[in-house]
């Protein structure tokens, strides 16, 4: 009996927390070679830190929404075809999948999800998340001039970048970007950069965190190589529905940061 009113009381806990997590979407590298393949990852996690990590937590369901990668020349392809689920239990590890890269230039991986999750209430959880990679004819001379990235997807709550996110990139080199909600700049909103091998401090990290200015762009310029979580939140407590009495939105972008530029070397 004792352990059936421990379920029973943990239940709305962790619905609770699974509404939290972010979803996001990573690649195995940021570079390819024309004709290679590349591995992409679907993620749900960093409930840690003010979600503001890279733990893993649950796991996403692809069935429950958009999976895709988007050509240079603009043609989609569903990952939720390919993908194969490298968890042992329902709700452990995650999702990958193959695409074979046949066209130089850049591409756009993109995720949403739009559900009603028990929050300790009913609320609306609208996700998304992006992340970009280069397919190049030559890893030694990888074009700097690729365009696209910064056209938005149309994403609820959305991560534009306003600088090349893949190439040119390294450190000293901003990761930049602009925040829109449905559509427009989101203003004085924090937007967290989080390191893969760093862990923010509590409240506000001056170091990796910045608040939108009056055109919702936010900037951030790495010391080193990693793999970048950039994240954004927000929640309408007023945005009620049939079913739900909150809407809450997240807004991710994967970016991978070398040691040197791919570009110059630098």
């Amino acid at each position: 009996m004792t352990r059936i009113l421990t379920a029973l009381f943990l239940l709305p806990l962790i619905a609770g927390s699974a509404a939290a997590h972010d979803t996001w979407v990573e690649t195995n590298t940021h570079i390819v070679r024309t004709g290679d393949a590349i591995y992409v990852d679907l993620k749900l996690g960093n409930h840690g830190n003010e979600h503001r990590d890279f733990k893993m937590a649950s796991k996403a369901n692809p069935a429950d929404g958009t999976w895709e990668v988007i050509s240079p020349a603009g043609d989609k392809f569903d990952l939720k075809s390919v993908a194969v689920d490298l968890g042992y239990a329902p709700k452990e590890g995650f999702w990958n999948a193959k695409y074979v890269a046949d066209e130089a230039g850049l591409y756009t991986v993109s995720h949403t999800r739009d559900k009603i999750v028990n929050h300790g209430h009913a609320v609306r959880s609208i996700k998304s998340g992006k992340t970009f990679f280069i397919a190049s004819e030559s890893l030694d001379q990888v074009a700097s001039d690729l365009t696209g990235f910064d056209q938005p997807l149309g994403h609820a709550l959305e991560l534009v970048p306003t600088e090349n996110p893949v190439a040119p990139l390294g450190p000293g080199k901003p990761i930049a970007v602009k925040l829109l909600f449905q559509g427009k700049p989101l203003a004085d909103t924090v937007v967290s950069f989080i390191p893969r091998r760093e862990t923010l401090k509590e409240g506000f990290d001056e170091t990796y965190e910045r608040k939108t200015d009056q055109h919702g762009e936010a900037s951030f310029t790495p010391k080193s190589g990693d793999q970048y979580l950039v994240v954004a939140h927000l929640k309408q407590p007023e945005a009620k529905g049939e079913g739900y009495d909150e809407t809450a939105y997240s807004a991710t972008l994967l970016v991978i940061v070398p040691e040197r530029c791919p570009c110059c070397g630098e």
